[in-house]
């Protein structure tokens, strides 16, 4: 069986499903759009992480007509603190805050729960017409005109362009013989929500401690989703603790600023590393998200720049449609890996660089840091930088980026 040309994605989740809407709705519904993952056979989603969304990728949302669905359950971040302490320390410094809406009435980053986002993202897409079958691509053959795509119930698809979007262990990259260079940090992040009793505001809090950061980010309600930094061996050991001692080594790193603590799922540990695809590219294929990079979670930046990949891919093609062009062909798709390697470098060396230089015991790294910390604190305009920075806001922004629909 051979479906007329189009685009074929591999892989369902966040970035997958959003590359889809960006191209249904750049390409109009004359260019097919089918989007294979085993995952579509499970629904809804029971993905119990939440992620914080940056005021670029919202717009990004927003234009592609998802956010209203999702708007009431997510969580505007209005203030963020960052500290620097000891796990013993009785207080926590305050070395550096944002506060403020990245222009007025949009905050720079929301908290949104996983299982929300996709499944409106689901819904989105079932809505279009976007074709969602749940098997997986399972072979492909390039050819100068074509790829001809196979998949799992052995459809053959011969598409202008296939997408891998199927994560970091992503099979079509190890096809495409395409090398990834990066490190494993010897780190895992657990992974969990908690209840308290207190109000949060809207402020998430980044406690570097000597082990990693441990970061409390807002969710509805009087709930956080915490992402908790530890060596490899320590994160399976606290992830795997009984109620009660899990409680007390929660404590003693959140603190009682918001009152009593309650885990509210159960804890989970997902190891840390950092890798970057040599290229985004081959002929007629594409790698967008956690297939063509993965980068520490420090800074909350890797489901936004997946989102970032999506919205400059889908300007590429788009763009190159609309000039009557092939666009899976080598131009095309080099504009799109010129765009967001840089990026992409730039914020793998950033994270890297904060995850060494907090991650550790000495005592002059400290002091230098928060010399650093303060300084920023102090000096509004570079302190305004890092916030349009964090919210994805600067740099070459894509349309979609921008809230433009294609």
């Amino acid at each position: 069986m051979t479906a007329s040309r189009g685009i074929v994605i591999g892989g369902g989740a966040f970035a997958g499903l959003a590359l889809a809407l960006a191209l249904r709705q750049g390409l109009g519904r004359d260019v097919p759009v089918i989007v294979a993952d085993p995952a579509f056979a499970t629904r809804p989603s029971r993905d119990p992480r939440a992620t914080a969304i940056v005021a670029a990728c919202r717009r990004l949302f927003e234009a592609l007509e998802v956010w209203p669905q999702v708007a009431e359950s997510a969580q505007p971040i209005v203030d963020m603190v960052v500290t620097d302490s000891q796990l013993e320390d009785v207080t926590r410094p305050v070395f550096l805050t944002f506060a403020g809406p990245v222009v007025p009435g949009e905050p720079f980053a929301h908290m949104v729960e996983n299982r929300h986002l996709i499944d409106a993202l689901m819904q989105r897409a079932e809505a279009e017409g976007i074709d969602l079958r749940a098997t997986a691509v399972t072979a492909y053959d390039t050819r100068p005109e074509a790829i001809a795509v196979t998949l799992g119930d052995g459809v053959v698809i011969d598409a202008a362009l296939l997408v891998a979007a199927d994560g970091a262990r992503s099979k079509l990259r190890e096809r495409a013989g395409i090398p990834t260079y990066g490190w494993d940090y010897d780190q895992s992040g657990i992974v969990v929500t908690v209840g308290h009793e207190r109000e949060h505001n809207g402020c998430a809090e980044e406690h570097f401690l000597p082990a990693g950061p441990f970061a409390i980010l807002p969710l509805t309600g009087k709930r956080s989703s915490l992402v908790w930094t530890e060596s490899r061996t320590e994160a399976a050991r606290i992830a795997a603790l009984p109620e009660r001692e899990f409680h007390q080594e929660l404590e003693r790193r959140f603190g009682l600023r918001l009152g009593e603590l309650k885990a509210l799922d159960q804890p989970r540990a997902f190891p840390l590393g950092y890798f970057v695809a040599r290229d985004f590219i081959a002929p007629r294929l594409a790698l967008v998200g956690d297939a063509a990079h993965v980068i520490h979670p420090i800074a909350g930046q890797g489901l936004n720049l997946g989102l970032k990949d999506v919205a400059a891919l889908a300007e590429c093609v788009v763009d190159a449609a609309r000039l009557g062009v092939d666009f899976g062909q080598f131009n095309v798709l080099e504009r799109y890996q010129r765009w967001r390697r840089f990026d992409t470098m730039a914020m793998g060396v950033a994270t890297n660089s904060l995850n060494l230089l907090f991650s550790n015991q000495s005592q002059l790294l400290r002091s230098v840091r928060d010399i650093g910390l303060g300084l920023v604190d102090r000096l509004p305009p570079l302190k305004e930088l890092f916030i349009r920075q964090a919210a994805g806001l600067t740099g070459e922004v894509p349309r979609l980026l921008k809230g433009e629909a294609l």
